[in-house]
């Protein structure tokens, strides 16, 4: 406690704009490059051919949840100007009218009405704009786009998720080469999901079971899948 009675509070909503692209990313990375190359191995390729497919996979994968997120991300971050650039031109056309949405604003969550706007004044005065994206658009520094930030974080996230498949195809055995890529995913989802909870502050247990379900079933499709058409191909 400091001397003036506050005390400093880490809130977790100001990583919710990295964090959900980084869990996003990797999981992504991790749960569609497994299912690849399982699904190819389980068409009884050779290991090169396993190979190229997940590198190719991961290439592709990283550089299309980049232009995702970046395309995502800035369409948010466009509606935000624009937003902003209304509420300055309502702000100098209309100051009063502002004044009076603001304060309907602070009444409405149970400030009297008469010192709801002598808050909106006192807040307008320092900064109008900020009020009103703050209390009206909902536009906060922790919550506003970043397009750029998104999108690496995202391509990076997504590559370093599926470096582990990759990495069994090339020393796992070929036999068993499905087996061992399925359950170091699965121990990885799990963990994926654990430290997305922890930083997120949500239900460790949920979290761990929600990914794990959604990686078997993504990897039992595309065996199968793959088991199939190379049945048919030989």
């Amino acid at each position: 406690m400091s001397r003036l009675g506050l005390h400093a509070e880490r809130h977790r909503v100001s990583r919710i704009g990295w964090l959900r692209a980084a869990v996003l990313g990797a999981n992504d990375g991790l749960v569609s490059t497994a299912s690849l190359v399982v699904g190819v191995a389980a068409a009884e390729a050779t290991r090169g051919g396993v190979l190229i497919a997940g590198v190719a996979g991961l290439v592709a994968g990283a550089m299309s949840m980049a232009a995702g997120e970046y395309v995502s991300v800035s369409s948010q971050s466009d509606t935000e100007r624009a937003d902003l650039a209304r509420e300055t031109a309502e702000l100098a056309t209309d100051h009063e009218a502002e004044v009076v949405e603001l304060a309907g604003i602070y009444a409405a969550r149970g400030v009297e009405p008469a010192l709801a706007r002598e808050v909106a004044l006192q807040l307008m005065e320092k900064d109008a704009l900020g009020a009103h994206a703050r209390d009206e658009l909902g536009i906060t520094d922790m919550a506003t786009a970043r397009p750029v930030q998104a999108a690496l974080t995202s391509a990076l996230t997504f590559a370093l998720g599926a470096a582990p498949p990759l990495v069994l195809v090339l020393w796992a055995p070929l036999d068993g080469m499905m087996i061992w890529i399925a359950a170091t995913t699965l121990a990885a989802l799990m963990g994926l999901g654990a430290l997305g909870a922890m930083a997120g502050g949500a239900p460790i247990g949920r979290s761990v079971l929600r990914v794990a379900f959604w990686g078997v079933v993504a990897m039992a499709v595309t065996a199968g899948i793959g088991r199939l058409f190379g049945t048919v191909v030989q």
